[in-house]
């Protein structure tokens, strides 16, 4: 089951301890009065400057974090912490080390009450999924990093959430390991009709992925623009990052960073380049 989220004007702030620089607390404001609605069985990626608050946001959307005001709602309801209808992709792959790649997925299934004989069904079934068939017994040790990316997939998806969010989840990859789990990614998603949030630094990987792209501004983080992405069927052998309408989006998202990214390396953030890849100021 698929499932929508809305956030109505939320602003989140957060105490900034004193220090020896700045000897009283102060406020830091990291969202700003955002609200934006995605559809059920929907693709959205969100794009921002370093310091927009787009980790800040899916923290909001997960559970982990609740607004100073405004709220946050799954399928009408209000959100107030974690839950098993969210599942949430980190950058970092979180493994339990000394378990395997089946064990490692069966761990977000023990809170179930389902049987152990379900559970191992049920997570062969995903890495079957997320293609790691015959490595369910590899220690995240023996397997590379995009198949640990894999192995959190699919344990995010194993209790079957209505929501997926992703962190920059294929950030620390390499460019080919990163467009393959795009491209798996897409086929999951066509799959499980889940609803998907993606957290992106990279323009490209944001227009490609996504049937909406979110634009944050700036901290505090405002919602700049969302842009419809219509490149129809991206499961085609055709190279679509080389397609005029594709060139288009991605050109007309850099647009509207242009200004927020200038804003942000004056405030000493870190730059993104005209591809949507990041680098120090």
């Amino acid at each position: 089951m698929t499932s929508s989220i809305e956030l109505r004007h939320v602003t989140k702030e957060f105490v900034v301890r004193p220090t020896k620089e700045q000897p009283r607390a102060s406020v830091l404001r990291a969202l700003d009065d955002i609200s934006l609605t995605v559809p059920a069985g929907e693709f959205l990626t969100l794009v921002g400057p370093s310091g927009s608050g787009k980790t800040t946001l899916l923290d909001l959307l997960g559970g982990l974090s609740t607004p100073t005001s405004g709220s946050v709602l799954v399928d009408g309801e209000e959100v107030t912490g974690p839950g098993l209808d969210r599942g949430i992709v980190f950058q970092q792959y979180a493994l339990f080390p000394w378990r395997t790649a089946l064990a490692n997925v069966t761990f977000g299934l023990e809170q179930l009450p389902i049987s152990r004989a379900e559970r191992t069904e049920r997570a062969r079934h995903h890495l079957d999924l997320v293609g790691l068939s015959g490595f369910e017994d590899r220690l995240p040790h023996e397997l590379s990093g995009g198949m640990k990316q894999r192995v959190a997939i699919a344990r995010s998806l194993a209790y079957e959430p209505g929501i997926l969010l992703m962190d920059e989840p294929f950030a620390a990859l390499d460019a080919q390991t990163r467009e393959q789990l795009q491209d798996e990614l897409l086929r999951i998603w066509r799959t499980t009709g889940t609803t998907a949030v993606f957290i992106t630094h990279g323009i490209e990987e944001a227009v490609y992925l996504g049937q909406r792209v979110a634009v944050l501004s700036s901290r505090p983080g405002r919602l700049t623009e969302v842009v419809d992405v219509d490149l129809g069927d991206r499961a085609g052998a055709v190279d679509l990052r080389s397609d005029p309408a594709f060139v288009a989006y991605r050109h007309e998202i850099w647009g509207l960073l242009h200004d927020e990214v200038e804003r942000a390396q004056r405030a000493g953030h870190r730059k993104i380049q005209p591809d949507g890849t990041e680098r120090a100021a």
